[in-house]
């Protein structure tokens, strides 16, 4: 029987897409393997969103040239957002790469199958539902769009009932995927949106939980706040990147909205939505942003308080708007040192934030084991580490919380599951 490795890096949306094609692969009579070494098929999932995880995809890509020349049978694909419409480029780049196929489709040399299609085998009590592929809001510094191209919905009978097939398998929390979740269902004959596609999942028999990622601040209706706040599975999460505290930053990244509009509508989800833990995403060092421009952005930080913030230096993405109408201009120790300052912030915030949760009792659902221990995550995406002797996976669990951290909870269990 062959055997396959899938190696994944980046989003959400690539881990979904890695888990779907590897139950694929499976399918056809593959099965997993650990190692790239005891492979007869090597994929790569690759993620080019930052020059830190390209560094890290081509520094794997040469690891397997050695491979490819002790195993020259040993298939070597790629896909993810290092693969675009040049790939005789690609192939001289890495002539040790047997194919390279687009994000989210199917290999070439398989049956053609349209892989968000294809369900995991045995999905985790947590699992990652695509509900759109593609972007078309051309962020100056993102190569999304030009990677996965425009926006497509899938449709919300398509997604109810694999929703329903998943639950059956054993999963109890999905979470929907899209590059820009707030445009679902535009492109659709009877547009649906995110509201009714929540609504319309609320209702299934054995789900207990539903979220989804990642938001548009300019593209979050009033209509799916109040279905956040009104629907019970929902879980009380939004992401919300917001990228610069400063309008002209704001500007220059093609966002689409001002940082008044932004505070407004944090205003509005927190008056709307009891116990709502919000994150949000950060670009620090974006071309020509002075340290004026970035304190406003600490600033903002400062007074809005998210539970997380994920925060990435600025770098430079060829063929971007950004990479030819603006200069890289801001040296990388300063922007490693506006990132430290930020990562300090919020580690503060955080602590302050967490620490409200000491003593509490908190229902995490549990998802696996790290390191001997059980972990799983609040409905706000607490994560809480607890121990107990008995198979606790899948289930929902009260769990006291005795110690907290910036970064989890730890805590014992209360009581049985919850359900």
């Amino acid at each position: 029987m062959p055997q396959y490795y899938i190696w994944t890096i980046g989003c959400q949306m690539n881990k979904s897409e890695s888990e779907r094609l590897g139950s694929y692969l499976e399918q056809l009579g593959y099965r997993p393997t650990s190692t790239a070494e005891e492979a007869d098929l090597v994929v790569l999932n690759s993620c080019v969103v930052r020059q830190s995880a390209e560094n890290r995809v081509i520094n794997k890509l040469d690891s397997l040239k050695s491979l490819k020349r002790s195993r020259p049978g040993v298939i070597i694909a790629v896909t993810g957002c290092l693969v675009d419409s040049e790939t005789d480029q690609l192939k001289s780049k890495f002539p040790q790469v047997d194919y390279f196929f687009k994000p989210g489709g199917c290999p070439q040399w398989l049956e053609k199958v349209e892989l968000a299609q294809v369900l995991p085998r045995h999905p985790s009590p947590s699992t990652f539902v695509p509900i759109s592929q593609g972007c078309n809001n051309f962020c100056t510094y993102c190569i999304v769009p030009y990677r996965r191209g425009r926006e497509r919905s899938r449709p919300l009978e398509e997604i109810t009932d694999e929703v329903k097939e998943l639950v059956r398998r054993g999963t109890k929390e999905v979470t929907l995927l899209g590059q820009n979740v707030d445009s679902y269902g535009r492109d659709l004959p009877d547009q649906p949106d995110l509201a009714d596609l929540l609504t319309t999942l609320n209702t299934i028999d054995g789900l207990a939980r539903l979220r989804f990622l990642t938001n548009h601040p300019k593209d979050m209706s009033n209509k799916l706040i109040e279905a956040i706040a009104r629907l019970d599975k929902v879980c009380e999460l939004i992401c919300l990147p917001v990228q610069a505290g400063d309008n002209d930053i704001l500007k220059a990244m093609g966002r689409g909205y001002t940082v008044e509009q932004y505070r407004q509508l944090i205003t509005r989800i927190r008056s709307k939505i009891a116990g709502v833990a919000l994150s949000t995403d950060v670009i620090v060092g974006f071309p020509s942003e002075s340290n004026q421009q970035f304190q406003q952005t600490v600033n903002l930080l400062s007074e809005l308080r998210f539970d997380t913030i994920h925060v990435a230096v600025y770098s430079t993405r060829p063929g971007t708007i950004a990479s030819t109408e603006f200069e890289d201009n801001v040296p990388l120790a300063e922007k490693r040192g506006r990132l430290h300052t930020i990562e300090q912030l919020q580690e503060g915030i955080a602590a302050e934030i967490n620490a409200r949760l000491l003593g509490k009792t908190v229902e995490v659902l549990v998802e696996g084991k790290k390191k001997g221990r059980w972990q799983g995550r609040t409905r706000s995406g607490k994560l809480v580490f607890f121990d107990n002797d008995n198979e606790c996976r899948g289930q929902l669990m009260k769990i006291r919380v005795e110690k907290t951290s910036p970064w989890s909870l730890q805590g014992k269990i209360e009581s049985n599951r919850t359900n």
